[in-house]
């Protein structure tokens, strides 16, 4: 799903659009897998009990399983799908939640810095770490990047190469000698 491009400014362009790597849905998976077979044993079984318990147990069984789907699978893959992080040409935004959203943007001109770091399981699955110092008093720490390297590379280029920065190299057109001061009077 592309950022929505009413959000963004006239000259600006996304550069970098991601949710966090799908590393953080392993577990889930594996949680909803573990649901299922369970309540698929507990439901057969169930289904040999009296006749009034096989009904009772398979409703409770359902129900169980249901809680436990939505709490360990649903609710960590809709984080995961309503979370965003997104490098344009301007900013850096990164934006999650679903009830209650939050989000933060970062223009490119107040990054001082932008590191990675990322573990052997993290580069295992392709992913990692990105901390952005900026003006704030501590770096922000965006965690499970997918291609952390490549996006680090893309953010520390738009920092620096981006044409509306204060800084620009001397050129051919900035190479005129400053105009003589007038010389006056000097008072000591």
């Amino acid at each position: 799903m592309a950022y929505p491009d009413d959000l963004l400014s006239e000259q600006e362009h996304v550069v970098v659009h991601s949710h966090p790597h799908f590393k953080m849905l392993i577990f889930p998976t594996l949680a909803l897998l573990v649901t299922l077979g369970a309540g698929t044993w507990l439901a057969i079984l169930a289904r040999d009990a009296g006749s009034p318990w096989n009904t009772v147990g398979l409703i409770a069984i359902g129900v169980v399983a249901l809680v436990l789907v939505v709490w360990l699978f649903l609710t960590p893959f809709v984080r995961w799908r309503t979370t965003h992080f997104i490098v344009t040409t301007d900013r850096l935004i990164a934006r999650e939640g679903v009830l209650k959203r939050t989000g933060i943007d970062i223009p490119m001109s107040r990054i001082n810095s932008v590191q990675f770091e990322h573990g052997l399981l993290d580069r295992v699955f392709g992913c990692g770490t990105l901390i952005i110092e900026s003006a704030s008093d501590e770096p922000l720490r965006f965690e499970d990047i997918p291609h952390v390297e490549r996006v680090h590379t893309v953010i520390y280029r738009e920092v620096n190469d981006n044409p509306h920065d204060d800084y620009r190299a001397p050129g051919p057109q900035q190479t005129e000698p400053l105009p003589p001061q007038p010389r006056g009077d000097r008072r000591r």
